[in-house]
């Protein structure tokens, strides 16, 4: 018999992306969204796709993650960011895979970065594996502050197929995100007391591991291939690097 598929989404004022992303997976048996309240057409978007939607306090990311995935009942399950959406190949590589019986517990599946709309493929940004789908019970998401992770328990596979992510299709984007996000991972580097309280680890911290950042992924990974995009997202990455730091630093010196 054929395998069931859910699609577990976590959403707040995402409907710059939502329609595109569920139009990707429509296919699905079931598309499980949870919202962290949304004031624009987020809910009237998913609810267009037959989406089950649920309203919830912000919890953090994989807390939030979590409980969409608890709500799903089908065989898989595959989590989505909003911002994400599967290419044909792919949609159609599932569709195929769920039709048998899967030798794997759960797959890795490529991302394709975009990166003000050029798709990154080198400095580390490209295949960028994500195990995104697997039998349902099979994984969950560690609770950290920000890049959280599946905790998968079984055999793993890969899938070729692409997962389109087009995070930052503006620079205003991509700043708001990385500010955002500088903070959480300041959060985490406190939390483990990777903040530079002595003033050579704290200058490694927010000058040499930045560079360090760039020149490994610019020159050694070849993100110089990516034209003056590349440079950009490369450029500001580094800048990310730096504000975690100073953050963290910034937040244990407040204690």
């Amino acid at each position: 018999m054929r395998k069931t598929l859910s699609v577990a989404i976590i959403t707040r004022n995402e409907e710059a992306n939502l329609e595109r992303t569920l139009g990707s997976i429509a296919w699905a048996n079931e598309i499980v969204v949870v919202d962290s309240g949304s004031s624009d057409r987020t809910e009237e978007i998913a609810r267009s796709f037959r989406a089950r939607f649920f309203l919830e306090e912000w919890k953090g990311f994989a807390a939030q993650k979590n409980s969409a995935l608890e709500k799903c009942c089908c065989d898989w399950l595959l989590s989505l960011d909003a911002d994400e959406a599967l290419s044909d190949e792919l949609a159609k590589e599932i569709w195929e895979l769920l039709d048998g019986d899967p030798p794997f517990d759960g797959y890795a599946l490529p991302r394709r970065n975009l990166f003000l709309g050029r798709w990154m493929r080198f400095g580390g940004f490209y295949p960028d594996p994500k195990l995104r789908l697997f039998r349902r019970g099979a994984a969950e998401f560690e609770a950290r502050p920000v890049h959280e992770t599946l905790h998968f328990v079984g055999k793993a596979g890969r899938l070729s197929g692409d997962i389109v992510h087009d995070a930052y299709p503006t620079m205003a984007a991509y700043i708001e995100h990385m500010d955002r996000y500088s903070t959480l991972g300041a959060e985490q580097a406190v939390s483990v007391g990777k903040f530079g309280r002595r003033l050579p680890a704290f200058a490694a911290n927010v000058l040499l591991n930045p560079v360090a950042t760039f020149v490994y992924n610019y020159f050694f990974r070849l993100g110089c291939l990516d034209g003056r995009e590349g440079l950009l997202l490369h450029l500001y990455h580094s800048v990310y690097v730096s504000w975690k730091y100073a953050k963290a630093w910034e937040r244990a010196r407040l204690r």
